[in-house]
C-alpha cells in the first residue's frame, strides 16, 4: 500500500496565529470577503461585489416608535424621548442611524415628535407614517417633516383580499394617486411594498416601481421616491439561487439594476417570523440597498424586526471602524428598556444581563488564561460588560477562580491562583452534593463566602467596599 501524497501537511509553530486581522478584540469580528458572489438571474451569471459595502454610504433606519409600538403597550411621551435620545447617542454624529419614524395620528404621537425633534439631534432624522390616503399629507406638511412612509401593499393577499381592490390596475392607480399628492405638499414618499415576498414580482411590482420611477423624474430629486422592500411575513431568503419572490439578491437586483432604484432610495424591512431577520437585513446591504430599517432590541409586530444593536455590530464589522458609533450607549438603551418593563431575555445577544456570562468550568478556565478565549470581542471597551462566570455546580474550580479575581478586579500576576480559592471551591460543591441546591450561586451569597473563607484576601482587596459599590 503506497502512502498518500499529504495534500494539507502540517505548518508546525511555536508561536500562536491568532488571525488578529480580523478577530481584532477591540472591535467585533469583521467580515472579510475575498471575491464576488455570483447569483444567476434570468439565465444570466451577475456579480455582486460585497466589498463595495465598505465604501458605500450604507445606513440604519428606525421603526421603534412605529412597528415596535405594535408589540407592547404604546411608550408614553417622556419614553420615547429618551429613547430617541439615546438612539442618537448610538448612531453618533454621522448619522449610522439616519431616521426613524412617528405614527401622527393622536395627540400624544405628535406630542413625542415634536419633544424628540426639540433636542435638536440632526440624526435619526424624524419622519413620518401614514395611511395611502390623500388627506394624510395635509398633516405631514402641517407637522413640518420632509419625508413620510405611506403603506403601498403589493401582494394580491393585500390588494384583492385585504385592500379589496377588483383589479391591481385600480390598485396602482390608487396609489400613484397620493404619491402625487405627496408631491403636491412637498413631502417625500417613501412606499412601502408591504408583503413583498409574497408578491407576483413581474405582474405588479416591477410595473408599479417601474411608474413611480417616471414620477419621480417629474419633481425635484429631494421629493422623488423612496422604496421600502417589506418582508411582512419573515419569507425572504438570502440563499443564492432561490426563485422570486422569496430572493433577497433577486429582489434587490430588479429594482436597484434593472429599473434604476438608486442605492440610497432603497430600504429593507423585515420580520423574524423564520429567525431569519438579521442575516436577510445584512444580506440586503450586501446586494444593494443602502438602508436597513430595524427596532430597538428587535421588538416590533409579531416576531419583531431587524434587531437595531445587531444591525450596529454588522455595520461595524462590515466598515471595519466605529464611524462615530457609540457602541456603549446600547447597554444604557437596555438598561432604560428593562426599567419600563420592557423584557429583554437573559442571554440576549450584546444587551442581555448575562450575555456573556458563562457557566461552564472549562469556559472559565479558559477565561482566567486570556478572556479572549471565550470572550466575542472586548465587551467591557465597547459595552462596559466585562465577560463574567456564574456560578453553578458546572462551575469547577475554574470558574470559582475567575469569579473571585474578577469580584476583586485583579489581572495577570495579580491574579489569586485555583489553589488559594479551594474552600471556597469545596463548599460550591457541598451546595449542590450535600444540600441539594439546583440554582445558580449569586453574587452576595458568594461575596459573603469569600469574606468568611478568605479573609485575608477581602481585608487586602477591600472586596467589601467593591461589594457595595
Amino acid at each position: 500500500m503506497t502512502e498518500s501524497k499529504k495534500l494539507h501537511p502540517l505548518v508546525d509553530t511555536t508561536e500562536p496565529n491568532l488571525l488578529e486581522d480580523t478577530f481584532s478584540y477591540d472591535l467585533p469580528p469583521l467580515i472579510r470577503f475575498d471575491g464576488p458572489i455570483v447569483e444567476y438571474i434570468d439565465g444570466k451569471a451577475i456579480e455582486f461585489h460585497p466589498k463595495d459595502v465598505k465604501t458605500r454610504d450604507i445606513f440604519i433606519t428606525d421603526t421603534t416608535f412605529r412597528d415596535g409600538q405594535q408589540a407592547q403597550p404604546p411608550y408614553t411621551v417622556d419614553q420615547i424621548v429618551r429613547i430617541y435620545d439615546l438612539m442618537s447617542r448610538v448612531g453618533g454624529p454621522n448619522g449610522v442611524i439616519r431616521q426613524t419614524e412617528f405614527f401622527l395620528y393622536t395627540k400624544h404621537d405628535r406630542e413625542a415628535l415634536d419633544r424628540c425633534r426639540e433636542l435638536g439631534h440632526d440624526y435619526p432624522e424624524c419622519t413620518g407614517w401614514i395611511r395611502a390616503v390623500k388627506g394624510d399629507f395635509r398633516r405631514v406638511k402641517e407637522l413640518g417633516l420632509k419625508e413620510t412612509g405611506m403603506l403601498t401593499s403589493c401582494s394580491d393577499y393585500h390588494i384583492f383580499h385585504k385592500l379589496q381592490f377588483n383589479s391591481r390596475k385600480a390598485c396602482m392607480d390608487s396609489y400613484c394617486e397620493v404619491v402625487d399628492a405627496a408631491f403636491e405638499a412637498g413631502v417625500r414618499p417613501r412606499c412601502h411594498l408591504e408583503d413583498v415576498t409574497r408578491a407576483d414580482i413581474e405582474g405588479f411590482v416591477l410595473p408599479f416601481v417601474e411608474r413611480l420611477m417616471r414620477m419621480s423624474e417629474q419633481v425635484p430629486e429631494a421629493l422623488s421616491v423612496k422604496i421600502r422592500l417589506c418582508d411582512t411575513m419573515g419569507f425572504g431568503l438570502s440563499y443564492p439561487g432561490v426563485e422570486l419572490p422569496r430572493s433577497i439578491p433577486k429582489l434587490v437586483y430588479k429594482l436597484n439594476r434593472e429599473l434604476g432604484v438608486p442605492s440610497e432610495r432603497l430600504e429593507w424591512h423585515g420580520h423574524n417570523d423564520f429567525h431569519k431577520v438579521h442575516v436577510n437585513g445584512a444580506s440586503a446591504w450586501l446586494y444593494g440597498c443602502d438602508a436597513l430599517n430595524g427596532t430597538a432590541f428587535g421588538f416590533g409586530e409579531r416576531t419583531g424586526n431587524p434587531p437595531l444593536e445587531a444591525a450596529i455590530f454588522e455595520y461595524i464589522a462590515l466598515k471595519g471602524d466605529l464611524c462615530g458609533i457609540r457602541t456603549e450607549a446600547i447597554t444604557e438603551l437596555a438598561a432604560y428598556m428593562r426599567s419600563i418593563g420592557l423584557l429583554i431575555p437573559d442571554n440576549y445577544p450584546f444587551a442581555g444581563k448575562y450575555f456573556n456570562t458563562t457557566r461552564a468550568g472549562i469556559h472559565a478556565g479558559g477565561l482566567r488564561h486570556d478572556e479572549r478565549v471565550y470572550n466575542i470581542f472586548d465587551t467591557t471597551t465597547l459595552l462596559g460588560v466585562p465577560p463574567r462566570v456564574a456560578i453553578t455546580d458546572k462551575s469547577g474550580v475554574d470558574g470559582v477562580a475567575y469569579w473571585v479575581n474578577e469580584f476583586f478586579g485583579l489581572k495577570g500576576e495579580k491574579q489569586i491562583s485555583k489553589i488559594k480559592v479551594h474552600k471556597l471551591a469545596r463548599w460550591v460543591i457541598d451546595q449542590y452534593e450535600q444540600v441539594g441546591r439546583i440554582t445558580a450561586i449569586s453574587d452576595d451569597e458568594l461575596a459573603d463566602k469569600v469574606e468568611e473563607l478568605m479573609p485575608e484576601y477581602w481585608e487586602k482587596y477591600e472586596g467589601g467596599h467593591r461589594r457595595s459599590a
